[in-house]
This record gives structure tokens, C-alpha cells and sequence, in this order.
């Protein structure tokens, strides 16, 4: 099936609310992403070009992604563990064992597991992609004690059978579509997948690090977002996400407008939940809502 064929269109104001109160208005998903780059490929991204950079191996594109493991992810997690955050980690399996204190941070921290692939690696350079997917659900699955629920693919990047393959597999839900601000349903072959909604305009990635935006911008676009969806959630609950890789958001010059964000936001009917209390808070309200 193309995409089209497997997500309803479905207009927001034609859908039954889900339904908002004092306690739940907007929900803020923080997705932090933690990935494995291999530094003989070419590197996933880069922040300085060639020829400053070489393409493999990339020392200078490697270290900018090695310093999200050795400082700033440390730097992130303080800063959300003070507000009592527990946010969902997108994560490469692998990273479970390259870089081992980092996932036990996390795990220990009851921070959710969405499997990101085993490594960086787009979908189309995969030659069996349902084994990936079973091995990084296995890996993550032996070092947490749990099955993870979600996926997010590496890079974004998904075959036109991608959704069969993590359906198949026993995911319940995937992030990798940017089409709403509510949850949605994904026809697979193997039953309904859920679709969470993902985001490019509170991604640090596309925003900072590729189109170059001062972070006191990003900061102010995740403010304007949050006034523009807690105004719509009064008749319908929203979700707002947010994707933070720390290589890119918790260096020094960046951390303390990222914190101020976070700070604007905290309020009256606004929770901070993982995607898997965001899947059973919907699946909850959507038959409620149905049923009215």
C-alpha cells in the first residue's frame, strides 16, 4: 500500500474531542535521540563540510557527535531530571553496549526505550530490514528487561513495507510522521499500527543544525507552538513534541535556552509524558470519545 492507503484523512474539527480538562491539556513528548555513528561511514550529518571535514573517516563530524556521549547528554538529563521529566530516548541498540553508562543512565532513570535501528543507518541501505528490526528490538528488550512498544526509523527513512515489517514484529506505535497533532491510525497487514505525532519545526536537528537557526529562535518557536496548540487543547487535547539530540541543543552556549523553554511551559493541564503514557492515555480517551 502507498501511504496514502494506509493513514484516513481525517480533518481535526470533524473528529470527536478528546476530551480536555484542568488536569490534561497538552501533552509535551520529549523524544531525546542517542545514535551510533560509525566513524569509516560517512557521518549521518554534518556541521563542518569539506574539505575542513574528509568523508570517512570524518574525525572532525565524528567528535561533534562523540561529545553528545561524553558531556552534553549528561548536561540534558540534569536538567531534566530536576524538573522530573522522564522523556522518551529514541535510541540505536547499539548504543546499549558502545557507549553502556550512557543506556544505563537512561534505564535507571525509567526513562522509555523507542528502538532507533541498531545503528545509523537509513532504511534503504538495510538488505533485510525485518532482521534489523528483530535484532534492536532483542538488544534493547536483554539490557532493559522490557519489550520496547515504539520505533522511530534512523533518519526518518522507511521502506514502503517498513510499517508491515514493526507491525509484524509486535510494535505498537511509530513516530516518524510530522501530519498531525493528535494520534492516528496506520493500516498494516498485520493489523493497525498507531502513529504518533512527530515533528521538524521542534527538531534540533533540522532546525538548528541543518538550517542554521540561532537557538534563541528554536527557544522561541517552541514557545509560540506551545501558546498556538495549549489555546487549541481547550476543546480537544493536543500533543506537542519535541526532538532534542544533545550534540546539537545541550552545548554550553545553547543549554540554558532549552531549560527556559521547558520552564515556559510547565502549567496548568500541561504534562511531560513518554510515548508509551501517551499510547494508553489514547487508546483510553479515543473509545471514550467514541463512545459519546
Amino acid at each position: 500500500m502507498e501511504f496514502n492507503e494506509r493513514v484516513q484523512y481525517s480533518p481535526i474539527p470533524n473528529r470527536p474531542p478528546l476530551a480536555s480538562s484542568k488536569e490534561l491539556r497538552l501533552i509535551v513528548w520529549p523524544i531525546v535521540v542517542l545514535e551510533t555513528w560509525d566513524i569509516e561511514r560517512p557521518m549521518p550529518r554534518q556541521i563542518v563540510p569539506p574539505p575542513a571535514a574528509r568523508p570517512v573517516p570524518d574525525y572532525m563530524n565524528w567528535s561533534w557527535h562523540e561529545y553528545e556521549m561524553r558531556v552534553a547528554f549528561w548536561r540534558l538529563k540534569a536538567m531534566l531530571d530536576g524538573k522530573g521529566i522522564k522523556p522518551s530516548v529514541s535510541i540505536n541498540s547499539a548504543v546499549c553496549t558502545t557507549y553502556r553508562e550512557v543506556a544505563e543512565a537512561c534505564r535507571d532513570a525509567g526513562w522509555e526505550f523507542v528502538a532507533h535501528g541498531v545503528t545509523q543507518r537509513p532504511a534503504g541501505e538495510i538488505a533485510d530490514e525485518p532482521a534489523m528490526i528483530a535484532q534492536c528490538i532483542d538488544e534493547i528488550r536483554a539490557f532493559t528487561g522490557k519489550r520496547p512498544r515504539g520505533w522511530a526509523s534512523p533518519g526518518v527513512s522507511q521502506t514502503r513495507d517498513t510499517v508491515d515489517h514493526l507491525a509484524g514484529a509486535g510494535l505498537e506505535y511509530a513516530c516518524d510522521w510530522v501530519l498531525d497533532d493528535q494520534p492516528f491510525e496506520i493500516k498494516t497487514k498485520h493489523g493497525p499500527l498507531i502513529g504518533l505525532p512527530y515533528t521538524v519545526d521542534l527538531n534540533d536537528v533540522p532546525t538548528i543544525a541543518l538550517a542554521r537557526q540561532p537557538i534563541q529562535k528554536f527557544k522561541q518557536t517552541i514557545c509560540d507552538a506551545f501558546d498556538c496548540l495549549y489555546r487549541e487543547a481547550e476543546s480537544s487535547v493536543r500533543i506537542m513534541t519535541i526532538v532534542l539530540h544533545p550534540y546539537v541543543c545541550a552545548t554550553p552556549a545553547r543549554m540554558k535556552y532549552i531549560e527556559e523553554a521547558f520552564s515556559y511551559m510547565e502549567g496548568a493541564g500541561v504534562v511531560f509524558w513518554s510515548g508509551d503514557t501517551i499510547l494508553d492515555w489514547y487508546r483510553s480517551a479515543r473509545q471514550r470519545a467514541v463512545i459519546r
